[in-house]
């Protein structure tokens, strides 16, 4: 006949399945939290070589059109350069377009439009007909 155990046998026996159990969880919870910080990690690491990346296509882009101003500046025309295989770089240097400088009558006449417009302003709110 098979022999019935104590209480303290039962719950030690429990306290082990229980145990086997909760070490299952702890290794399933371990294991997502890999997955959430290796993404994190890809994530952030992505970031910087795309930004590592367009640096470096950028510092090549801003060569190939000093050089190939040097080219002309050289005295090879855009249509030679051409002809040889070489067509204008992609990223063209920006050139900033300055404004004419503004002189003094210049100024003095936009101020005085805007005076007048102002003064005009005021005599349509007052019911006044502008002269």
């Amino acid at each position: 006949m098979a022999r019935t155990l104590s209480v303290e046998e039962a719950e030690a026996r429990a306290n082990q399945l229980q145990q086997e159990r909760l070490n299952a969880i702890r290794g399933l919870a371990e294991a997502r939290q890999n997955v959430v910080d290796a993404r994190e990690d890809a994530d952030r690491r992505r970031v910087e070589l795309e930004r590592e990346l367009a640096a470096q296509i950028n510092d090549a882009e801003r060569a190939d059109v000093q050089r190939y101003n040097a080219a002309l500046s050289a005295g090879w025309t855009e249509v030679e350069l051409r002809k040889i295989g070489f067509d204008e770089p992609e990223k063209k240097q920006r050139t900033r377009k300055r404004r004419a400088p503004q002189t003094l009558g210049s100024r003095n006449a936009e101020a005085k439009k805007k005076q007048d417009a102002e003064h005009d302003s005021m005599l349509e709110k007052l019911g006044e007909a502008p002269a």
